[in-house]
Parts: structure tokens; C-alpha cells; sequence
């Protein structure tokens, strides 16, 4: 079985998307206004002491190229992304920065990378799972995917809440967890399976259906897009749903490596406290995830 991995961006291929990411990421008058906010995952009463690194010889974090705007590669061909920032910010916080390496591997590769000890840690959007875990470790989770619905604006909902999508048709991917999740929270919604996320986005578009739900990444950036032409906007959310979506984004390592999963939750801890995590999401989300 393949390993899950959180909202994959691929329906665009990398290269369009990460144009729609640019573009995106510019000011759009038409645009609902979007929360500049991060859902805290850590709670004010954390203590998380850490753990001594000073043994270390070196920090080799691993991620991809094909998931921007989580990580990509830039006209420069240096590494970029959210991840790729956030794991600088880690070594930066946990002051070992002349140690910390980042490369870039296939997906498919960098559990094997990681189990054989070529990396030590992997910032890649892996999903934690039952089946995961048994097999790594994982850092507390640092960033909540969630689902959202999207509407075309010359259907408006006549409620703010999407109890006003009671009867109408909403779209949603076939055999995904956002179709169970829909059916799950919102039975009074006309669900409309889509077997392709082209034919889900065209369908808002020519105003088939009134609304769709789905990865809440790939909405707030398409609803942006030339592609969108400012049919549709973000409605309601966002949801949340661990059953359903996950834990969130996290740093994989290896189980025995105990020391240096706690001083990742460390670091972790003190930027969204300080403030960093933050200030990093808004440059890569400015539309608003949340």
C-alpha cells in the first residue's frame, strides 16, 4: 500500500502549480478576506524541555521538489518552501545551523533514506498513520490541513454558515475521505461525486453545482488562479477532522532517535510561541488557509 501523503498537489503538475502559487500570492480584489491566522497546535501550557544535541555531528533534514508550495525548487534552482523554511528555522532555534544539511529526495524514496540512516529527518508532508508509526517517529505536528468548501459567486449561499447548503449540490471527489467527511458533517448537503478534480473545478465553474468541498491547499491557491476567473470563492471552515484528514504535517525521524524528536517538539514549541511559524505560513499561505 502506498504511503499517504497529506493533499497531494500533483493534478496540475508541479510547474503549473507553482505558477498558480506566484499569481496567487499577489493581491486580488475580488477575493474573500482571509484569516491571518495559524490554528495553535500547541497548547500555553506545553512544557517541552527538549534534549541536548551537543553529540550531533550533523542535522540531515530530506523533503521533495513536487509539493509547492510546501517545497519546491526556485528560479535559481536553490531549494524553497514552507517546509524547506521551516526546517532552517529549527536548526536556527535549536542553534545547530552550521550542522543542519537539507536535500531533496523522491517521495517514494525517503522512507528507506530515513530507516537506512542516509537522512535523520523528513519534512516532506507525510501523514502520520497507524501504520507509519509503527515503523518511525514523529515530532508534534506543526501545521492542520483542512478541507473547505468553495462557492460560485453567482449562486451565493443566502446564509455565512454552510447550514445554507441544506438541499443544494455540493461536488465532491468520489472515494476520498472529503466525500466521507461531507456525508459525515453536512447529511442535509446533495452530495455530486466527481471522478476527476478537473471535472469537480469545472463544475463550480460553469455553476453545475453550487459549491464544492475539498483539500483546503488546493482551494484557497485555484479560487485565485486565471484558471478560477474569479468564478468562486472560499465559504465557511475551516474543517478540521483527525478521523478524517489527519493529525497534520510532521516531522518523520527514526524511533530510536528519542533525543532529537524531543528537540524538534522543542523548536516547534518556541516558534509558534514566538511567533516565527507564524510569520513563515503568511509567506507562503498570504490567500489564507484558515
Amino acid at each position: 500500500m502506498a504511503t499517504p501523503r497529506l493533499a497531494p498537489l500533483g493534478f496540475w503538475g508541479k510547474c503549473t502549480f507553482l505558477v498558480l502559487f506566484l499569481v496567487a500570492s499577489l493581491p486580488f480584489a475580488a477575493r474573500a478576506e482571509p484569516s491571518n491566522s495559524v490554528p495553535l497546535l500547541f497548547d500555553a501550557r506545553d512544557r517541552l524541555p527538549g534534549a541536548d544535541l551537543s553529540t550531533l555531528s550533523r542535522l540531515r533534514f530530506v523533503t521533495t521538489v513536487d509539493f509547492p508550495p510546501f517545497n519546491f525548487m526556485d528560479q535559481t534552482g536553490r531549494l524553497a518552501g514552507f517546509q524547506v523554511d521551516l526546517a532552517r528555522l529549527i536548526c536556527a532555534e535549536l542553534k545547530i545551523s552550521e550542522k543542519c544539511q537539507i536535500q531533496a529526495l523522491p517521495f517514494d524514496e525517503i522512507e528507506t533514506a530515513l530507516e537506512s540512516g542516509q537522512v535523520d529527518a523528513a519534512i516532506a508532508g507525510h501523514a502520520p498513520t497507524v501504520a507509519l508509526r509503527a515503523r518511525f517517529a514523529f515530532s508534534r505536528p506543526f501545521m492542520a490541513l483542512p478541507a473547505r468548501f468553495a462557492v460560485n459567486r453567482k449562486t451565493l449561499p443566502s446564509g455565512e454558515t454552510a447550514a445554507a447548503l441544506a438541499g443544494r449540490k455540493v461536488g465532491v471527489l468520489s472515494a476520498t475521505t472529503h466525500e466521507e467527511m461531507l456525508k459525515a458533517y453536512f447529511p442535509k448537503i446533495k452530495p455530486v461525486e466527481f471522478d476527476t478534480r478537473a471535472a469537480l473545478l469545472e463544475a463550480l465553474k460553469t455553476g453545475s453545482v453550487d459549491a464544492i468541498f475539498s483539500d483546503g491547499v488546493q482551494l484557497i491557491f485555484w479560487t485565485a488562479s486565471p484558471a478560477a476567473d474569479a468564478c468562486c470563492s472560499l465559504f465557511d471552515g475551516p474543517y478540521f477532522s483527525e478521523a478524517f484528514l489527519g493529525e497534520g504535517l510532521s516531522v518523520m525521524l527514526r524511533k530510536q532517535d528519542t533525543d532529537l524528536t524531543a528537540a524538534i517538539d522543542h523548536a516547534l514549541l518556541m516558534l509558534s510561541r514566538n511567533g516565527r511559524l507564524q510569520e513563515t505560513y503568511l509567506r507562503y499561505f498570504p490567500n489564507g488557509l484558515y
